[in-house]
């Protein structure tokens, strides 16, 4: 009979066991309910155009084919776009990375001129936006209309981001920057060959938030760009999505001769949706592992 303990090595009582055992269950359960949705997606993208309208595919795919990957990366202006998504993501994030963790960086000297001044100033701006036009109207005037940068500069700093890695940075011993003063190091070289990669986690953490943003911004290319080879990935599927959306509508309309061309668009305008988050779901996994610690280091305090 094997006997259970728990981690300070206590016998389990029964009552212990089936507390256990219901809360794995709970949790298994949400996880399904959190996953389910996205395997549904996936699989819907692969399966027979027919039976996923018919709403016939469940658990498994049926007639599996990669048609309507196919024809979604044959659409006008897909790969020019896919480009620019890719490069605005990497850049976008980088920037932020780097600009958070300097501001973050900062902050934790108590020897900067008036620093809480400072920092209380740059908290204010999280709970007062100057609002949609005139914040266009600086982009204008920055110049920053129809060009790359619209995606980059804007977004360069965040301030959430920033007080996450300053709460981290300021849990690093005192004395790692001390040794490295005596020895004639300056800030920058503390800052970058010090505090930087003891900071790995909560950087993880930033560039993964980054990331998902950057990647999902829509709303920047609909207002500030006008010319077709700066629009972002997400914002051209967007496009056709709403264009297959009134095809469909206008096919069922018709009525039985036309059913299979608006279960065709049904797949593809699924196609699309998987398109623009598989990325970052492929992306997830390779920060994980910090991601929990850096969050944990982050939220201890502001």
């Amino acid at each position: 009979m094997n006997i259970k303990y728990n981690e300070n090595g206590i016998k389990k009582s029964k009552k212990d066991i089936l507390f256990e055992a219901i809360l794995y269950i709970i949790f298994a359960l949400i996880v399904i309910i959190c996953a389910y949705p996205f395997y549904y997606l996936l699989i819907s993208t692969i399966s027979d155009n027919n039976l996923v309208n018919l709403n016939k595919i469940t658990l498994v795919p049926k007639g599996i084919h990669f048609t309507n990957y196919i024809e979604v990366f044959k659409l006008d202006k897909i790969k020019t776009s896919a480009m620019v998504s890719v490069l605005k993501t990497l850049i976008g994030t980088a920037t932020n990375v780097l600009m958070s963790a300097y501001m973050a960086y900062f902050f934790t000297k108590e020897d900067i001129w008036h620093r809480k001044f400072w920092y209380r100033f740059t908290i204010i701006t999280m709970y007062f936006s100057v609002g949609m036009i005139p914040n266009y109207l600086n982009i204008r005037m920055l110049g920053l209309m129809n060009t790359f940068w619209v995606h980059i500069i804007p977004h360069a700093f965040t301030v959430y981001n920033m007080i996450l890695v300053k709460t981290s940075m300021e849990a690093i011993p005192p004395s790692l920057e001390e040794s490295a003063e005596i020895d004639g190091a300056g800030y920058l070289t503390r800052f970058f060959l010090i505090v930087l990669p003891l900071s790995k986690p909560i950087l993880a953490t930033v560039a993964l938030f980054s990331a998902v943003s950057q990647w999902n911004n829509v709303f920047d290319t609909k207002l500030y760009i006008s010319d077709s080879k700066y629009y972002s990935l997400q914002f051209v599927l967007f496009e056709y999505y709403e264009q297959i959306k009134s095809i469909q509508q206008t096919l069922d309309q018709m009525g039985g001769g036309e059913m299979a061309g608006a279960s065709s668009t049904l797949s593809v305008r699924l196609t699309m949706t998987a398109v623009t988050m598989i990325p970052i779901i492929v992306v997830y996994p390779f920060v994980q592992k910090y991601y929990m610690k850096g969050i944990m280091l982050g939220a201890v305090k502001g």
